[in-house]
């Protein structure tokens, strides 16, 4: 079946030109390495229109032939098939940066969202004042230690909970780290010397499933991030919800059926209150299964055998897949993707998830339809990079025009 254009993609002049080098680019990461007959087909455009998209997406560094593939024993003239600009020294990267509130970690990216180098940044002892501009210089450092030799780094993804805008790629409000109205993109870019966009972490995960994860997410997808902070996402055909003010996704005080967890907004039961990794952890703290506030100590614990830490865990999962069944009742997506540390580890917690959720929502009694991120433990950072590999992909043609760093 033809790949559709973008939502919202003229059909005329520059429109159509758009339009056509993002049908190529997304056969090419769906299906690549590939040959331009086949993204003929997939695209459902005219082998000379390929051709043009191909040698347009070339010089911006974006695809790439991959002679070595062709078959020696073909029949006519050979077709070298085309392939998205990775692994290999010289393909462009992209910087990501996910910002937590017990630390960040900083990776690189390639085109198909492999991390191919990452390091983590505890924010452990430094004082609240002090963390912008330090978190700022190490990521500097790491991109100056980690940028690939006549490689390109196109520009730094910065994914962070709470209200983000992004049209100004700044933070609105986190109130863990007491972050109000911070101009987060600037002062990357300050350090940096490199383009920044800036999202909310649960709408950036999602962004990255549309793009690289399972099909049924371009459909439709609800994505439930669960961490210190608690946030949600809504991607309906392909385009994630912002709302006005990118106000959308605050999940935080959804009530949880039969939680009487009590909230500081005054209400119990309240999702935030009652299954976030800093609630979680105090919890485990008091019950003398771990000697820190750290969530991670905790998951580590019942991965070494502590039945009472994997019990924790285990009513966290069903806590969380409660809430999970009010969204499938009251949105009824193809997916819901669930960013939740144990569950990302261990199968048998998102089991637990499936299960309370399915027990609870009245129009889905399919458990498959809730998933952990395509990418893994490393969902975070890939979402991270997506901030900036969404339009560059989607869009590709204007994505460098507005960026002068992404051209060759």
């Amino acid at each position: 079946m033809p790949i559709s254009p973008p939502p919202g993609a003229r059909t005329s002049g520059d429109g159509r030109r758009e339009a056509n080098a993002a049908s190529v680019l997304r056969a090419v990461l769906d299906h690549g390495p590939v040959a331009r007959s086949g993204i003929a087909r997939l695209a459902g455009l005219s082998p000379a229109a390929v051709s043009r998209q191909c040698t347009d997406l070339t010089r911006l560094g974006l695809v790439r032939e991959v002679p070595e593939l062709v078959a020696a024993s073909g029949v006519g003239r050979p077709q070298i098939p085309v392939d998205l600009h990775t692994g290999d020294v010289g393909g462009p990267l992209v910087a990501g940066v996910h910002i937590g509130v017990p630390g960040s970690s900083f990776g690189l990216t390639d085109l198909r969202g492999t991390v191919v180098a990452r390091q983590d940044f505890p924010h452990d002892g430094i004082p609240a004042a002090e963390l912008r501009e330090r978190m700022g210089r190490a990521l500097a450092t790491f991109l100056a230690e980690h940028r690939p030799d006549g490689g390109r780094v196109l520009g730094v993804g910065a994914a962070i909970g709470g209200w983000v805008d992004p049209a100004h790629d700044t933070v609105v409000r986190h109130e863990a780290l007491g972050w109000d109205h911070y101009p987060l993109g600037a002062d990357l870019r300050r350090h940096t010397g490199l383009p920044v966009r800036v999202d909310n972490h649960a709408r950036a995960v999602a962004r990255s499933e549309l793009l690289f994860g399972r099909p049924a997410a371009r459909r439709s997808l609800v994505h439930l991030f669960v961490g210190n902070v608690v946030d949600a996402a809504l991607a309906i055909a392909g385009v994630v919800h912002s709302g006005p003010r990118s106000g959308a996704g605050d999940v935080a005080h959804l009530p949880v059926p039969d939680s009487t967890a009590p909230c500081p907004c005054g209400r119990t039961g309240c999702l935030e209150a009652t299954v976030s990794d800093t609630v979680l952890a105090r919890r485990a703290v008091a019950a003398g299964l771990i000697p820190e506030a750290d969530a991670g100590l905790l998951v580590d614990a019942a991965a070494a055998g502590d039945r009472r830490a994997d019990a924790l865990l285990r009513e966290r999962a069903r806590a969380v897949g409660r809430a999970t069944g009010l969204l499938l009742d009251v949105l009824n997506p193809d997916l819901v993707v669930i960013t939740e540390r144990s569950s990302t580890l261990q199968p048998a917690y998102l089991d637990e998830i499936r299960t309370a959720a399915i027990a609870h929502a009245h129009v889905c009694d399919d458990p498959e339809r809730i998933v952990v991120p395509h990418a893994g433990p490393a969902a975070l950072l890939v979402a991270a990079a997506t901030v900036v590999l969404d339009p560059l992909l989607t869009s590709p043609l204007q994505a460098c025009r507005n960026t002068a760093a992404m051209l060759p």
